[in-house]
């Protein structure tokens, strides 16, 4: 029997790795991804996403898509609770495991542990330890286009935001820059990837600083994959 997993999702190329190291393995079935939202403004918490990206994106991947729902001040209790209630929910249905696209931050690693600690659900981390300089251009040559949403100013210069993931990007990463930005220092929207059922056509809006970070808004090109949204 295969072990049912649900997917931490923030929309980006880590999530989307993970994902397909999982879809490939036959000791995992993918139930669903689950993504925490931010209600005041309808967009993905930190990455800044659109809603409306991030319901296309799983439908571009075939998976169904599980929203969790926080106040745009909400503290971290109020995080976990609404995470938690979500959590009974799917294990309700059968989900066994949650997945996330952590690399190498032991301490984030410790909290997730602990907080899937008390619901008895296994904790998976598909790339974890793996060389996030390999890791990138591994994604790049396995076909992910990504864009990046969300950029740290004060680790990358304001040009980087929009900037696609690709070999020229990691080539112009300033020095101490993680290729994967594990750091905090980038995060992404990814478009396409090998385990898309077809890309996610998109255009950059504006930039717009907010809480000390530079987000770059991806916008929906109305065709494929946004018509029923």
């Amino acid at each position: 029997m295969k072990t049912k997993v649900v997917m931490a999702w923030s929309g980006g190329k880590d999530s989307a790795l993970a994902l397909w190291r999982l879809q490939r393995d036959d000791r995992y079935q993918v139930m669903a991804l689950l993504t925490t939202l931010t209600e005041r403004y309808d967009r993905v918490q930190m990455h800044g996403t659109r809603r409306i990206l991030l319901e296309a994106q799983a439908e571009a991947l075939g998976q169904r898509l599980v929203q969790v729902w926080v106040g745009h001040q909400a503290d971290n209790a109020a995080y976990e609770a609404a995470m938690a209630a979500a959590l009974q929910v799917l294990i309700a249905e059968g989900v066994e495991a949650v997945a996330f696209g952590d690399l190498f931050l032991q301490e984030i690693r410790a909290y997730r542990e602990r907080m899937l600690a008390p619901t008895g659900l296994q904790p998976l981390f598909p790339l974890w330890g793996e060389d996030t300089a390999q890791l990138a251009r591994q994604m790049v040559r396995d076909g992910f286009r990504a864009t990046l949403v969300c950029i740290d100013p004060r680790a990358l210069p304001a040009a980087f935001a929009g900037r696609p993931f690709d070999e020229a990007l990691l080539a112009d990463l300033p020095a101490g820059v993680d290729p994967c930005g594990e750091n905090g220092e980038f995060h992404t929207f990814v478009h396409d990837g090998p385990n898309f059922h077809y890309p996610l056509p998109t255009m950059l809006g504006t930039r717009v600083e907010r809480t000390g970070f530079l987000y770059a808004d991806l916008l929906p090109v109305a065709r494929r994959g946004f018509a029923r949204l």
